[in-house]
């Protein structure tokens, strides 16, 4: 129970990888807001956290409004009392339809870098100054392989997730004198609903895997790609999480750290 009476916000944490970071977290004992746009299955989610004896609760958020991850944190504080963790969770891989399309467009880079980005600057922004008042905090931003290095099938997504990395670098500098915690995951290949997306476009882009079904074209990539030769699992993210955001984690701050049985060695 490393988390035990912590305070997370896990934005984007009604499903995925952000449902598995918050389940882990319960299981450590935190206390979770559960902070999305599907007010349904954010609903859903934290019931099934309050099987585990701890206190959950629903804050519908987007993101790319100031004034929402503002009223956000101030829930957390009104039905917690503090905020020790934030888990930049919530993400896109494109504007509407971008699995639809050949190419991006410039909806997509505009769309992908609101959420992606500067939804993780607005959740920073609205909680940071929260912990400064404890001088104790973690931040872990959801980043991905896809940024280590840029690929043409997804350059809005990659290039977005690439400026996840670097702001999560500056933003350990800024905050270390603060006993602040800044670090990113980078998760690699995982079957998710928006992979599942991804494949139906590599489908359609790539000759290599024309005319496949999504869920072939991703496993011919764990199968050339993934040197332990299996896919990585929203909960394998979740362990990870539960590392970082602990204090057995208190000296590690602005790293990215790979996620993906090897997939980036680098």
């Amino acid at each position: 129970m490393i988390l035990r009476d912590r305070v997370a916000i896990v934005t984007g944490g009604a499903t995925g990888i952000g449902r598995a970071i918050a389940i882990k977290m319960a299981e450590q004992g935190a206390n979770i807001l559960v902070s999305d746009i599907n007010e349904d299955a954010a609903n859903e989610t934290a019931s099934h956290l309050s099987s585990f004896g701890v206190e959950a609760a629903v804050q519908i958020t987007n993101v790319t409004d100031p004034k929402a991850t503002q009223a956000m944190a101030s829930r957390a504080i009104d039905q917690f009392g503090k905020i020790d963790i934030l888990v930049n969770n919530a993400g896109v891989a494109g504007a509407p339809g971008w699995y639809e399309r050949s190419a991006s467009t410039e909806e997509d880079w505009r769309f992908t870098y609101q959420v992606n980005v500067v939804g993780s600057v607005n959740a920073a922004n609205a909680v940071v100054p929260h912990m400064r008042k404890a001088q104790y905090g973690k931040v872990l931003n959801l980043a991905s392989i896809a940024g280590r290095e840029g690929r043409p099938s997804l350059p809005h997504y990659s290039s977005s997730k690439s400026a996840v990395v670097n702001y999560t670098q500056a933003l350990a500098g800024e905050l270390a004198p603060d006993n602040i915690n800044v670090n990113a995951i980078c998760p690699g290949l995982l079957w998710t609903p928006m992979w599942e997306q991804v494949g139906g476009r590599y489908a359609m882009n790539d000759p290599q895997y024309a005319g496949l079904e999504p869920r072939v074209v991703f496993e011919k990539m764990i199968a050339a790609t993934i040197p332990f030769g299996t896919e990585q699992t929203p909960e394998d993210i979740g362990d990870a999480a539960i590392f970082l955001c602990s204090d057995e984690a208190s000296n590690i701050t602005g790293q990215a750290l790979n996620v993906d049985g090897g997939f980036f060695m680098r």
